[in-house]
């Protein structure tokens, strides 16, 4: 590392002097335990739908991503999940309800240019990579599976 002339140092010491100290210990409880609640009403929607709706623990899992993507998206419409990530940091990003708001608040933030070019193209410039790269790597382990099925190594 180079060595740091007198006015680099005494500005790295004004820095130090008025930087905020982040409190790490609290945020990461806040995080754990809104993460959680999120992952628990996730848990309770799913429930929901192999109770009323007659699925099982595998097939009730494409709704309630469903559902916990549109709670995301309907809560960030009203300013809520932003109140949400402002106190809860990244335990409000859990991923799915995560990419709900990004999907959304893309969109709300370019509602200004028309419902087509701004709210329809912008909402896909992060959806789009999401949606792409999760099915170029589907087609990858399923194009895997069968040659290991074909060989016989997996059934």
């Amino acid at each position: 590392m180079a060595k740091q002339t007198a006015s680099e140092k005494s500005y790295q010491s004004l820095v130090n002097a008025h930087d905020r100290k982040r409190p790490v210990l609290i945020n990461c409880i806040k995080a754990f335990l809104v993460g959680g609640c999120i992952c628990i009403i996730g848990q309770a929607v799913t429930v929901f739908y192999i109770t009323f709706f007659s699925f099982t623990e595998q097939t009730a899992g494409n709704p309630s991503v469903a559902t916990m993507i549109f709670f995301a998206m309907f809560l960030t419409g009203f300013g809520v999940y932003d109140r949400l990530g402002q106190f809860a940091g990244a335990g409000s990003a859990v991923p799915v309800t995560g990419f709900g708001n990004a999907v959304i608040s893309a969109a709300i933030e370019h509602k200004t240019e028309g419902f087509v070019l701004g709210v329809g193209g912008n909402m896909f410039k992060l959806a789009g990579s999401v949606i792409i790269f999760g099915v170029f790597a589907a087609f990858v382990l399923a194009t895997i599976k069968t040659l290991l099925s074909y060989f016989g190594v997996v059934n």
